[in-house]
């Protein structure tokens, strides 16, 4: 009996420092769920209890010197929670984290939606050779995520910009957007700040049902193509609370975007909050339903802007709301170009653009012109546009004087009706 005893408990010792070396072999993993219990708590407002994984980059190999590359720990991490069965949050802690292009994509196993909480910065290679294609950190192929955190992509455009041609090249390469969003829905994209990006700061196309809250974006005025957020082929974005500097459009509106909500975003500098450019390529798809209000826009190059190129294809832009909007010594406050060209070697078309614009709505637009002609709406001659009215616009010179000009309105191939106060007076459509 005793013999039969002691074999027992040297079998049982046994098996607890086999389970101990498991224990230390799998430390990350234990790590993760003793830190799963932080953050997630229950419906009914009790004790926190494990409803999730954190997978954090560091336990897969990351380390946040601003040095090592990072990208394939940040990947591991990424397909480990995908992978998970649980809820899933990937951990980005404090520091700077130097990457190369990486694609986070699904679709994923766990619960919807995935949280990426970004703590540090996320710091991008800047050897050009290493992106194959014009993205540094894509999500693709979700349904559900979250974006937060709020930690910084710096897309070290500085060392790059000098390689951007699209001033003279209209069908230019693009460089790498620093955070892109392709097929993916119900999405949120909150307390996030993107610096320097090498082109556009966040890109969303083929998406649905995606929001942009309280981001701060920034790149020099004189940065080309560092567009803040670009939306094209999307239904059901819905972007507020944004402040954005940069050296292009805060915000750009581009073909096949639908029910796209614009609100409390301050822009400057830039070139404006704009609908397009359109009509660029073929088969382009309409613009419907595009509402920005309560916005600001200050020392900016545009302010509304809708921009079409010549001799396009036939598409269209429609219901289209700009309302509340204050200008702050802004050049071309409302502006409608269908002769928009965006380099010195696309300026040689001269046949109208064939993009219809009609149910544009200016309403409650004030404050200070930097330019002579504070609206000028120049449309398509081979398409004028229909529905355009102007309700309650003040927009005056930036430092009036007796001897100040009132800035002018000009337009062209538009059927326009005015109410309210208009200053300036408001113009005569020619055809």
């Amino acid at each position: 009996m005793k013999i039969r005893t002691a074999a027992a408990l040297r079998a049982l010792f046994l098996l607890f420092f086999i389970a101990l070396e498991l224990c230390v072999a799998n430390g990350g993993y234990l790590q993760m769920i003793r830190e799963s219990g932080r953050g997630f708590r229950s419906g009914s407002g009790g004790a926190a209890k494990p409803r999730g994984i954190i997978f954090n980059v560091k336990l897969f190999g990351a380390k946040p010197d601003g040095r090592k590359d990072n990208t394939q720990a940040f990947m591991r991490t990424w397909v480990a929670a995908c992978n998970s069965k649980d809820q899933a949050r990937v951990l980005i802690p404090e520091g700077i984290y130097r990457i190369g292009p990486v694609i986070f994509q699904g679709p994923c196993n766990s619960p919807d939606p995935i949280i990426v909480q970004v703590k540090g910065t996320v710091k991008a290679t800047d050897d050009i050779s290493e992106y194959p294609s014009p993205e540094w950190v894509s999500f693709e192929k979700l349904d559900g995520v979250i974006l937060t955190g709020g930690g910084t992509f710096d897309g070290q455009g500085q060392a790059v910009w000098q390689y951007n041609d699209c001033s003279s090249n209209a069908y230019c390469q693009l460089l790498p957007t620093s955070i892109k969003l392709s097929s993916v829905s119900n999405a949120i994209i909150r307390r996030i700040k993107s610096i320097n990006s090498k082109s556009f700061h966040i890109g969303i196309t083929n998406g649905k049902n995606i929001k942009v809250r309280s981001v701060d974006i920034v790149a020099p005025e004189d940065s080309p193509n560092t567009d803040g957020i670009h939306i094209s082929r999307s239904f059901g974005v819905s972007i507020s609370k944004a402040v954005i500097g940069t050296g292009d459009d805060c915000i750009s509106i581009g073909q096949g975007s639908n029910n796209v909500t614009i609100s409390k975003v301050t822009c400057g500098p830039g070139h404006g909050i704009s609908v397009g450019s359109l009509g660029k390529y073929p088969d382009e798809q309409d613009v419907n339903g595009i509402t920005v209000k309560n916005c600001t826009l200050v020392n900016t190059d545009n302010g509304l802007r809708i921009k079409t190129w010549p001799g396009s294809p036939p598409s269209q832009a429609s219901n289209i709301v700009f309302q509340d909007i204050i200008m702050e010594n802004v050049s071309r406050p409302i502006i409608i170009n269908q002769q928009y060209c965006a380099s010195t070697s696309s300026c040689t078309n001269k046949e109208p653009s064939n993009v219809k614009i009609s149910n544009v709505f200016f309403q409650n637009i004030r404050g200070t012109s930097a330019s002579d002609v504070a609206v000028k709406i120049n449309c398509s001659s081979a398409v004028p546009c229909e529905g355009l009215q102007l309700f309650d616009i003040n927009l005056v010179p930036i430092a009036p004087t007796t001897d100040s000009t009132t800035p002018s309105a000009v337009c062209s191939n538009a059927k326009i009706s005015f109410g309210g106060v208009q200053v300036p007076e408001p113009c005569t459509s020619s055809r």
